[in-house]
């Protein structure tokens, strides 16, 4: 039986829900102590608990096994349920987030029943804390399904913090941001047969109505009004497929804003790696291929309901087609015509994310004149390897920005890790005989995912002055075959701090 999961953050403590089927305490290794935490124990659920039902976990961390799980059985609105209790891990090195948000999420998951509703109280030291474990444990249930069952069911999961410090959580914040990271789940896991290139600009369409805010406009360049305009490389990606690519460009551009920050996206809907024809095995997945713009969008969507960064304008772009094979296919030896006027001599058409982030960061530099643009992208396999699968990679020609976004990814456990910023001597990974330069690199053993981002920068403005960020997700944006929501709580707390 399918079930959707909501995700509630708030003082459910003072006000536990009534209709429960489960309740959970977790709380870092160490912290778990149902007796020294008076808030939990005052609240209705855990009130018949025993005060020392968490002490076996502490004989497990005494005698060095891992942190284990207690589960009790409680009176609650005249029924049983069963209460957990679990810890995750508490080290945190210097290149982690604030709190082990990868360890929250998987013990949340495995506390949590996979039905009914359930109240969830996470333990930590301060508000910054909850704020990032909440992102993690939002994560645990990703909205898109299509299993089939004699009925469809809904659920909530109630999550409420304990914080050493005192400090106060902003729940209205944490909901908002959750919602959208949710959001971005559900777009990367939809499959092209659902969110094609005009379903997703319809969604966008339908998420500005939502918004309501008349902050916030919309410009979509679609089909062939990009060819007209010169979008050679949207155009030429995605001119193939059943429906036309586009360029959308969302605003919200407050009255006295005097910073402007633009997010470019990459948004293909399919990658089949287009005539250059992927393997099978590295096809399958590809429908989430589109994962920096549903973070772009994800990010846009909390900006405006969160109305973060008050006197900043921002401007998301995403870059949607879908990389498919037709006779109107773009061919290796093409010659592409960029929105930057440069030109780019096609040597793999697999290599098509950056030619659609090209066109994107040479739009928003030359017509938004921002003082930071940020282009996120699933972009490539050798970020894998740089970074690893839970770090993305980032390349930026600033240190400043270098800096907000490392402290970014740790006050949200979106992590990023810098990769090699060196365009002088990686340059000439693209030189072509025939065009400005070629899409893909020479040499695969040549540093070829900061290779990748240098080609985006290529396509800035010439006369461009503002900061330049990339962010290739390709690791994070998937886990166990399910989007992760990454990106969109990077780029909102980014503007926040910017």
């Amino acid at each position: 039986m399918p079930v959707t999961t909501h995700v509630k953050f708030g003082l459910f403590l003072a006000e536990t829900p009534a209709d429960l089927s489960a309740a959970a305490l977790i709380g870092a290794k160490g912290t778990v102590q149902l007796a020294e935490l008076p808030a939990v124990t005052a609240s209705s659920v855990f009130a018949a608990v025993d005060a020392n039902a968490t002490a076996p976990l502490h004989l497990a961390e005494e005698h060095g096994s891992a942190p284990a799980s207690v589960t009790v059985w409680a009176t609650h609105d005249d029924k049983l349920i069963p209460v957990a209790f679990s810890q995750f891990a508490k080290e945190t090195s210097r290149h982690m987030a604030i709190v082990r948000t990868d360890s929250v999420r998987d013990v949340a998951n495995k506390v949590v029943p996979a039905k009914g509703n359930a109240l969830l109280v996470v333990r930590v030291e301060s508000a910054a804390q909850a704020y990032a474990a909440g992102l993690a444990v939002a994560r645990n249930w990703p909205l898109y399904s299509r299993k089939t069952g004699a009925e469809s069911s809904e659920r909530t999961v109630y999550v409420d913090f304990v914080v050493a410090d005192e400090s106060a959580v902003d729940y209205d914040e944490l909901n908002a941001v959750a919602a959208a990271i949710r959001d971005v789940q559900r777009r990367v896991d939809t499959p092209c047969s659902e969110l094609n290139t005009v379903t997703y600009v319809e969604e966008v369409h339908a998420l500005v109505e939502r918004l309501d805010d008349p902050t916030v406009s919309i410009k979509v360049i679609q089909g062939e009004e990009l060819k007209e305009q010169g979008f050679g490389g949207i155009y030429g990606v995605g001119k193939a497929a059943e429906f036309p690519p586009a360029l959308v460009i969302l605003s919200r551009v407050p009255e006295n804003a005097d910073k402007t920050l633009a997010l470019v996206g990459k948004g293909i809907v399919y990658d089949s790696g287009g005539l250059s024809l992927k393997p099978t095995s590295g096809m399958v997945g590809m429908k989430g291929d589109m994962g920096g713009s549903a973070a772009v969008l994800g990010a846009f969507e909390a900006i405006v309901a969160t109305k973060a960064a008050p006197e900043m304008a921002v401007h998301a772009l995403l870059c949607l087609a879908e990389n498919a094979i037709d006779g109107k296919s773009f061919k290796n030896d093409d010659i592409l015509h960029m929105y930057s006027g440069k030109t780019v001599e096609i040597n793999n058409t697999d290599a098509e994310g950056r030619l659609v982030l090209a066109d994107g960061v040479a739009y928003a530099t030359q017509h938004l004149n921002p003082d930071v643009v940020i282009d996120m992208a699933t972009l490539t396999g050798a970020q894998l390897i740089t970074t690893g699968i839970i770090h993305a990679g980032i390349v930026t020609d600033s240190e400043e920005v270098e800096t907000t976004i490392l402290k970014s990814g740790k006050a949200t456990g979106d992590l990023v890790f810098p990769m090699l910023y060196a365009p002088e001597i990686l340059k000439s990974q693209f030189d072509s005989p025939v065009a400005d330069m070629k899409n893909s690199v020479k040499d695969r053993m040549n540093a070829q995912s900061s290779c990748a981002a240098h080609f985006v920068q290529a396509h800035l403005a010439k006369d461009y002055k503002g900061a330049w960020l990339h962010v290739d997700i390709a690791g994070p944006a998937e886990a166990a075959s399910r989007g992760t929501g990454f990106g969109a709580a990077l780029l909102y707390e980014f503007a926040k701090q910017f």
